[in-house]
């Protein structure tokens, strides 16, 4: 059986080898495009928080600091949402009557602060599709609009995700022990919680 001409014409394949290097070259392309266009949204995020400390009247509560939900005067629990604030301070009485106290690690941030959060996360985890899983960004955040608090150490967190929705207090996110919201009525059911909270 002879060759057909297709294979061995010599015009056809150096067309061939044309188009396989131009594919090529537009992948290459494509990629630094992908890699600048990354670069650029790093570096807005970065220089969205260049210079920026945060502190307490952002929302901060310092390490080592033990900080309660009747501890008003700090900014991070006096600009928790009302509702919010009062169902936990009940679920905290209640737990306290089984020897379980609360304290908060986080409570209301400004919108500065939780994009320096991201930013870091950012930093940490080397990838923004990760830090996302772990920390919203400012308009998602339910923590700037004061409808999200943190609580620790594990018992409370537990009894909380026992006991919470008789105030109305939900763990939101499955990866996040530690994250609560007013997400039902009292006595209500708990949503399924999202994943995380890119989602």
């Amino acid at each position: 059986m002879q060759p057909s001409l297709a294979a061995t014409s010599p015009v056809r394949q150096p067309l061939r080898a044309r188009r396989l290097s131009l594919l090529v070259v537009g992948v290459c392309i494509a990629a630094l495009l992908a890699a600048l266009v990354a670069a650029l949204v790093h570096g807005t995020f970065a220089s969205a928080v260049a210079g920026f400390a945060p502190a307490a009247a952002d929302g901060l509560i310092a390490e080592g600091t033990v900080v309660t939900l009747a501890d008003d005067d700090v900014p991070a629990i006096a600009r928790l949402d009302s509702d919010l604030s009062a169902a936990m301070l009940q679920a905290e009485t209640d737990a306290a009557a089984e020897g379980l106290a609360f304290q908060v690690t986080s409570g209301w941030r400004s919108p500065q602060y939780q994009q320096w959060l991201l930013q870091d996360a950012i930093e940490l985890y080397a990838s923004e599709t990760v830090a996302r899983q772990f920390v919203a960004t400012p308009d998602r955040s339910s923590h700037v609009t004061g409808k999200a608090v943190d609580i620790g150490p594990i018992d409370a967190q537990l009894w909380l995700i026992e006991h919470g929705a008789r105030y109305g207090i939900c763990q939101t996110y499955a990866n996040e022990r530690w994250h609560f919201e007013r997400a039902t009525e009292p006595g209500g059911v708990c949503p399924e919680m999202k994943a995380d909270a890119a989602g």
